[in-house]
């Protein structure tokens, strides 16, 4: 809900009558601007070799405040909320108005939605029992199979409220808990190590994680991909037909293909998608779409860092480019309209436009139909990580779990298996999409420009002609 009835507890110490005028002021001749003030706090817990590892408690606070003049942004930050602190970033910040004469952009309407309850994961459970959940954990996961020589299990929380002042004097507020729990698993046997991980987590409390069927399942999950690996075999190489399993492999179309259609890239040119609203940039039946409305998704929001409401955006639909997605600043200067996805690592970085929880929508195939058209290549369930060239559109994906399959039969675990192609050139050989639309658990972490936000990625099962498999 973005309404001046939730504005965190910290905002209270700012004046905010003098902050509005200061801002009012500082904000004369721009084209946008606001004051972005949060208080944060965040909690770590590691369990590793058997004991507690690490436990770490960081609270932080404060604001920042932009100035918008065109393609250019000045801004300045404080962890004070104090009146002078506020003037002396908007004198630094204003500076970026030198030369130009615009007039402000209107505020975003307002929301009354609330995707997420208000509480603070921190506070529940206790310290002792969440350590002591680690310990169980550690040792459920050893019971298990005599293979396992190590187990790691950590546990995230974090609540992160925030108001956002416009220069017309308008308030939006939200409150952002967040919670991930994650078991990783070492299995050894001959000499020979592998390792599997599983993970989960949301803006729901860390009681909706931490149920024993639940973590339980998280820690079954990690010691079967780890027994999985260790009888996998060398990968081979070379190119071969791909069929991505659901869920988390929607990765690869986020870092591949989501950040290639951000505005800030299409407006600047550098994206492999630019300038191709209307055109076929996918296969028939492939469509793209990034939602920030799922309730209690890791990726979700009410609003975003401007105080814009997060919509559904359809980028790609039938394999047509419809659009991109925009923060205020590059919607402003592309005509088009923000879509709900200015986002910022803390109050001490500028927005840009970032993805929320982007995925596939689902086709009409069985997956088993799927995997038995695959002659000869390579299934991936997991991945690790990637890298991605933004311009080209260029990515290399490690999997984490694959497996070798020959006249549609899986023949093998696979280790060491590499994905390499480039985006759009992947979404054109999409020939076969299913009908199991899939969410990821809820770990994912996006990093762009030294910003890290999270996000939700997604995927049917799908196949893909003509990738190159890297081997070992």
């Amino acid at each position: 809900m973005a309404d001046d009835q939730r504005l965190p507890e910290t905002a209270a110490e700012m004046d905010w009558d003098a902050a509005a005028s200061i801002l009012a002021d500082a904000a004369r001749g721009a084209d946008d601007g606001e004051i972005f003030a949060e208080d944060s706090r965040s909690e770590s817990f590691l369990w590793d070799d058997g004991r507690l590892k690490s436990a770490s408690f960081d609270a932080t606070q404060g604001f920042g405040l932009r100035i918008v003049a065109g393609e250019r942004a000045g801004y300045g930050h404080s962890s004070s909320f104090d009146t002078g602190a506020v003037s002396r970033a908007a004198e630094a910040a204003r500076a970026v108005k030198l030369g130009h004469d615009g007039a402000l952009d209107i505020s975003p309407a307002r929301t009354n939605r609330q995707l997420y309850a208000d509480f603070d994961p921190i506070e529940a459970p206790g310290f002792t029992d969440k350590t002591a959940l680690l310990a169980e954990i550690d040792s459920y996961c050893r019971a298990r199979d005599p293979r396992v020589v190590q187990v790691t299990a950590s546990l995230a929380g974090a609540h992160r409220a925030l108001t956002i002042l416009r220069p017309d004097g308008a308030r939006y507020g939200d409150h952002r808990p967040l919670v991930r729990v994650n078991v990783s698993v070492t299995v050894e046997r001959d000499g020979r190590r592998e390792s599997g991980s599983a993970g989960a987590g949301g803006r729901e409390p860390y009681e909706v994680f931490i149920q024993p069927e639940r973590w339980k399942a998280m820690a079954d999950e990690a010691l079967r991909i780890a027994l999985v690996n260790l009888d996998s075999v060398p990968a081979p190489a070379g190119e071969m037909d791909v069929v991505l399993g659901p869920g988390w492999p929607g990765v690869l179309l986020h870092e591949a293909v989501g950040h290639g259609l951000e505005g800030d890239f299409n407006r600047k040119g550098s994206s492999a998608f630019s300038g191709m609203v209307g055109e076929r940039v996918a296969a028939p039946g492939v469509t793209v779409v990034d939602d920030g409305t799922f309730e209690n998704r890791r990726g979700s929001l009410n609003i975003d860092d401007e105080g814009t409401p997060t919509q559904r955006t359809v980028l790609i639909e039938d394999g047509i480019l419809k659009g991109y997605l925009q923060d205020r600043m590059n919607a402003r200067l592309s005509g088009v309209a923000p879509t709900g996805n200015g986002r910022r690592e803390s109050y001490a970085h500028r927005p840009m436009p970032r993805m929320t929880n982007t995925f596939m929508t689902a086709g009409d195939k069985d997956p088993a139909e799927i995997l038995a058209n695959l002659k000869r290549g390579v299934y991936a369930v997991n991945f690790g990580g990637g890298q991605v060239d933004i311009t080209s559109g260029k990515f290399v994906f490690q999997c984490t779990e694959a497996y070798l399959v020959e006249d549609g039969k899986i023949k093998a675990p696979i280790k060491g298996a590499t994905l390499i192609g480039d985006g759009p050139s992947a979404l054109t050989r999409v020939t076969m999409i299913g009908n199991d639309l899939q969410l990821d658990e809820g770990v994912g972490t996006c990093g762009k420009a030294g910003q890290s936000v999270p996000v939700g990625v997604g995927q049917p099962t799908l196949y893909i002609t003509g990738l190159t498999v890297g081997g070992m």
